[in-house]
């Protein structure tokens, strides 16, 4: 799999694009987990094409009930069926490349630092190495890309990783700035499709971290 950070697992594989399923399906914990991931994933490594928008809509079947999970994944729903493709480039663009830098900076040293290429990044190439994650050559994107974090949660879920494991590294890598980043992107004031992506997100690192801090 190539990441946005050119980190892959060997054997290379892609990360679960599968959508998740409702909030609160136990048996489906694990794809569930997995889908979301893979899902933010792909909605912030690229513009999400027609195909994909597509099936992001079929989230506005959640039943918006209280929990700020399926009312997230609703509006999630509902902002990609009334989103076209063009726009949605036009919007990615903005926030992320824009001319020099785009509103949001999807990093984790500058969310952590305040600058980019920080000693965070270290820690993490380090620790996706002894995970078995190894960088490829020819792209310069760092590792600390938001998406490409996303990509390797999914696979650790995916590959049935010790819970332990996928512990370890949520706290470490993701913990600390990922839910601020969802938070940010939920209110740039250069997004609209992309305010839901990070009310979602920003719901999903909510549960995550629930979820990681259940005894096992």
């Amino acid at each position: 799999m190539t990441l946005p950070s050119q980190a892959a697992k060997t054997p290379p594989q892609e990360a679960n694009a599968t959508l998740p399923a409702a909030a609160g399906a136990a048996p489906e914990e694990q794809s569930y987990r997995s889908g979301a991931y893979g899902m933010l994933a792909r909605l912030l490594r690229s513009p999400p094409d027609l195909s994909v928008l597509e099936q992001v809509a079929g989230f506005s079947d959640v039943e918006p009930r209280r929990d700020e999970m399926a009312l997230a994944m609703s509006m999630l729903g509902l902002a990609a069926a009334t989103s076209r493709p063009e726009a949605v480039d036009d919007e990615f663009h903005a926030l992320f490349i824009g001319i020099g830098r785009g509103e949001m900076v999807p990093y984790g040293s500058w969310y952590l630092t305040g600058f980019l290429m920080e000693r965070p990044l270290g820690r993490l190439r380090d620790d996706l190495v002894a995970l078995g994650f190894h960088r490829q050559p020819g792209v310069t994107e760092p590792e600390d890309h938001v998406a490409a974090l996303c990509e390797v949660m999914a696979i650790l879920i995916e590959e049935e990783t010790p819970l332990e494991v996928q512990s370890r590294f949520f706290r470490t890598h993701l913990a600390d700035w990922l839910g601020r980043f969802y938070h940010d992107l939920s209110e740039a004031g250069g997004a609209v499709f992309y305010r839901a992506v990070g009310r979602f997100g920003a719901a999903f690192v909510a549960l995550e971290q629930r979820y990681m801090s259940m005894p096992v």
